[in-house]
């Protein structure tokens, strides 16, 4: 995709299609996977999809308010008031009868609820969809304080450091649930972390670069706690560890990659692009060193070929993205996951481009 120097952010959603993810979505949500390019009914629908859905869309709507994207949000966001359960927290699995297959989700669940309400409360949208947002988050504060997944805790991290950026007041009680977190996870980090292995965990596994990324805001807000130097290290640990030559190879899914023995090669996610992307440019923002945007420009180019296979991930003009790579080649389904991971890192691209451009202009303005 052609890029012109000068990007305005409002003509982001027009430069990326959102063509598949309306394929995807019918009056229910998004569903979750696809046979190809066309939905399958048979996979039905997850919060954890219909979550990164509504946080891609809220952040396109604030950036340019049109009725379209203001009704994406709409089917997104009441996915989510429809998920919650009686005890505070939601539901993931719905089949294509809408009904629940699940008493509660996952913790990762969780967050990627946390995630997606938190960007609809600190945005501008009409009073009456932050109103449903608040309410959802106040409602599972309970659930959110007893989550033990470190993912799940470094998705609340991330939440409640979208609101404090966003200025949103009476956030406290979250904001004393990532302290928390924040602590856990620099914990497993000291019980796990020996000489050559710098990392939380005996291996990794998935969405790796969310639990460095967590303590780059939580470095932000608390500074004396030791956050920041835990998140540079084992950044930088995964950034090695995920790099071959010039191009991202992440984690493979089949066997991960434990302490003392070789990474699984294949398969490889769009999901581990998406969040080794995002904690690049936070950690950019945080350390003002141009060697995270290097990061993140060769984990943008995994999606369109800069991988081990020399292969695209993403059918531009329908804005798809293929399953992932496996050792023979791509995985032509092109789900709901795989979708949105693109469509984020391709919005955060843009984004980037767009504050780097203004800093420039605002900096000639007052040489």
């Amino acid at each position: 995709m052609h890029r012109p120097d000068w990007i305005s952010l409002e003509h982001v959603d027009r430069m990326i299609a959102l063509d598949h993810l309306d394929r995807m979505t019918d009056a229910t949500g998004l569903i979750q996977h696809a046979i190809f390019s066309i939905p399958r009914r048979e996979s039905g629908y997850t919060t954890d999809d219909n979550a990164r859905a509504l946080r891609l869309c809220t952040r396109l709507w604030c950036q340019h308010p049109e009725e379209n994207m203001l009704r994406r949000v709409g089917v997104y966001l009441s996915f989510m008031e429809h998920a919650r359960t009686r005890l505070g927290g939601f539901h993931n699995f719905m089949d294509y009868q809408r009904n629940w297959l699940d008493a509660e989700g996952t913790g990762d669940c969780q967050g990627q609820a946390i995630r997606s309400l938190t960007e609809v409360l600190g945005s501008s949208l009409p009073d009456g969809f932050r109103a449903v947002a608040r309410e959802l988050v106040e409602t599972m504060l309970p659930t959110l304080a007893d989550l033990r997944s470190l993912r799940a805790q470094a998705y609340v991290i991330l939440a409640w450091g979208h609101l404090w950026a966003a200025g949103v007041k009476d956030i406290e009680p979250l904001e004393n649930i990532a302290w928390t977190a924040a602590g856990r996870i620099r914990e497993s980090y000291e019980r796990n972390g020996r000489p050559g292995w710098p990392w939380f965990e005996s291996r990794m596994t998935y969405a790796n670069a969310v639990l460095p990324h967590a303590l780059f805001v939580a470095g932000k807000r608390w500074p004396q706690e030791g956050f920041l130097e835990i998140a540079t290290g084992t950044f930088d640990f995964l950034d090695t560890s995920t790099t071959v030559g010039n191009f991202f190879w992440p984690v493979g899914n089949d066997g991960w990659h434990v302490h003392g023995e070789e990474k699984a090669a294949y398969d490889q996610q769009p999901v581990e692009a998406v969040v080794m992307a995002d904690a690049a440019l936070a950690a950019h923002e945080m350390l003002c060193d141009d060697k995270y945007l290097a990061t993140f420009r060769r984990v943008r180019q995994w999606f369109h070929g800069g991988n081990s296979l020399n292969k695209t991930l993403v059918d531009v003009p329908s804005g798809a993205c293929y399953d992932g790579l496996q050792p023979d080649g791509v995985n032509c389904n092109q789900g709901a996951e795989s979708t949105l991971a693109y469509l984020w890192t391709e919005l955060r691209s843009f984004e980037f481009a767009f504050e780097s451009q203004s800093d420039r202009v605002a900096a000639a303005a007052g040489a």
